[in-house]
């Protein structure tokens, strides 16, 4: 495996079957520190799949997945336990307990994984509720009693809870309308800049991959076909970039990204 100084996530040749479908065939990317990397891909490319082998969800069949200088393939239960707490996961749909309020739902795992007080706690949750953005009222509310951008906001502020260097995103602004959506992509930008962290987000919004994406791999065929900036993902031949990017909105959408960026380095 080559070693990168930057490198927080190595993923090397996995093999992911479930019976005798095979999902992922020698497939293979890297994340660098402090980017926002996106991961694309039609649906069944096995995108959520992969995101859920980086988190310990499950295990690929061959392969290996690196992360923060751990292998995978090779830590014992402790040490899993302990790289858990270094990231944090925002579901597609929040994924909050519905019988916990707002407040509840953040203070999970910091009363699960350490010892603080609850007078810390409280100070802590409430931390991360106003960092997402949200009313501090909004604490002694249910999942139920919140809009769907809420929900993402208030999952976001648990998924930050223990103050990971990893965040991974599935689909994180789907279902918003395009206000929310692009409000909450400034939101992921501001808290990578702020907090130092490192985003993996699977998404297929165009506006998010033109507007926050460093890097992003593009998942077809069980194989990552195309990986790295946008500019160089552009090149790719392959039938399913080609279909997902080279239309006009696409090419509109570019020469505005290049035209921002121009003003930028002006």
């Amino acid at each position: 495996m080559i070693k990168r100084e930057n490198t927080v996530i190595e993923v090397k040749d996995i093999v992911t079957r479930f019976g005798e479908r095979t999902i992922h065939d020698k497939l293979s990317l890297h994340i660098e520190k402090n980017e926002i990397y996106g991961i694309l891909g039609e649906s069944g490319s096995g995108k959520s799949v992969l995101m859920k082998e980086m988190i310990m969800l499950l295990q690929p069949n061959a392969g290996e997945i690196t992360i923060l200088g751990e292998s995978l393939a090779e830590i014992s239960f402790k040490e899993a336990q302990k790289l858990r707490e270094e990231w944090g996961v925002l579901f597609q749909f929040g994924a909050l307990y519905s019988s916990m309020t707002i407040a509840e739902n953040i203070e999970v795992q910091l009363k699960e994984y350490t010892n603080i007080s609850k007078e810390m706690r409280d100070k802590l949750v409430h931390s991360k509720i106003a960092l997402v953005g949200l009313d501090a009222h909004v604490s002694t509310l249910y999942p139920s009693e919140l809009s769907g951008g809420m929900i993402k906001r208030a999952a976001l502020a648990r998924a930050l809870a223990m103050e990971p260097k990893l965040l991974f995103l599935d689909e994180p602004t789907s279902g918003l309308d395009p206000v929310g959506a692009r409000n909450f992509d400034s939101l992921i930008v501001e808290l990578r800049d702020i907090l130092g962290i490192t985003v993996v987000m699977i998404t297929h919004d165009l506006d998010s991959i033109f507007g926050i994406v460093d890097r992003m791999a593009v998942l077809a065929d069980k194989h990552v076909v195309a990986e790295g900036p946008l500019k160089n993902v552009l090149q790719s031949q392959h039938p399913f970039v080609e279909a997902f990017f080279k239309n006009d909105y696409t090419k509109e959408k570019y020469m505005d990204k290049l035209e921002e960026n121009r003003e930028e380095n002006v």
